[in-house]
């Protein structure tokens, strides 16, 4: 059983579980509301709308719904026993852990794809900068795979999916808020490494502004490795126990 056999089965769990589509449907309910309001605003002032404006509210929206994507991904095979027998199968823990990571941000992914339609729309309202969409999707995109990675790790650590998702949730709006309570301090080299370290802080004075910059990819992809060498160092241990 290889990362390919587990990502497969993984995705399939998604789009036969009720849960999967409540996310979805919470999900792209939240992100039509606040684009409807955005977009009657605009209209009504004549004003033209920021083609990252969907990215934006999606990084917020993550903060809640990347631990409800995530908690139930090694957690519920603890609970139910079914950990022991995926490490007793051909399966290694990276292949474990990378199936499931990849089953979950491809969801994500094709949540995200939905929300293009918004940008369709302003299409034909006003031509957004193609750029800049293109460069706020990659962010969010990112972004989101960091947050999950984040969730995925809780969810290695506990086989309480309700615990799991408790302690991401906490984990990512710290690091969603840091951003913030950079702004406000005012010891700068505090700010500043404060900033540097939350995942709002590398997406929202670049990709959301249409600026690439090579230290905010390595930033989420280091995050990314990172979460995923401790889930399969924390899977590794169940085989020892």
């Amino acid at each position: 059983m290889d990362t390919l056999t587990i990502f497969r089965r993984e995705v399939g769990s998604y789009f036969t579980s009720p849960f999967a589509y409540f996310i979805a449907a919470g999900f792209l309910l939240f992100c039509g509301i606040l684009f409807a309001r955005d977009f009657q605003e605009a209209a009504t002032q004549t004003t033209t709308i920021n083609p990252a404006f969907i990215p934006a509210v999606i990084s917020f929206l993550m903060v809640f719904f990347a631990p409800l994507l995530t908690m139930r991904l090694l957690a519920e095979e603890k609970r139910e026993g079914m950990m022991e027998l995926l490490l007793t199968s051909p399966a290694s823990e990276s292949s474990i852990v990378m199936g499931k990571f990849f089953s979950a941000w491809f969801y994500y992914t094709i949540l995200l794809a939905l929300t293009l339609l918004y940008q369709l729309v302003l299409f034909a309202y006003a031509p957004p900068d193609i750029g800049h969409t293109f460069l706020a999707y990659l962010g969010i995109w990112l972004y989101g795979g960091a947050m999950i990675a984040i969730g995925l790790f809780f969810s290695s650590l506990t086989e309480n999916q309700i615990v799991a998702a408790f302690l991401s949730m906490i984990t990512l709006l710290i690091l969603y808020i840091g951003d913030a309570a950079g702004q406000v301090i005012g010891n700068i080299d505090i700010a500043r490494v404060i900033r540097s370290l939350s995942l709002q802080g590398h997406f929202s004075t670049s990709f959301q502004v249409g600026i690439l910059r090579a230290e905010d990819v390595v930033f989420f992809a280091g995050i990314i490795v990172l979460m995923l060498y401790l889930s399969i160092r924390t899977v590794e241990s169940h085989r020892w126990r």
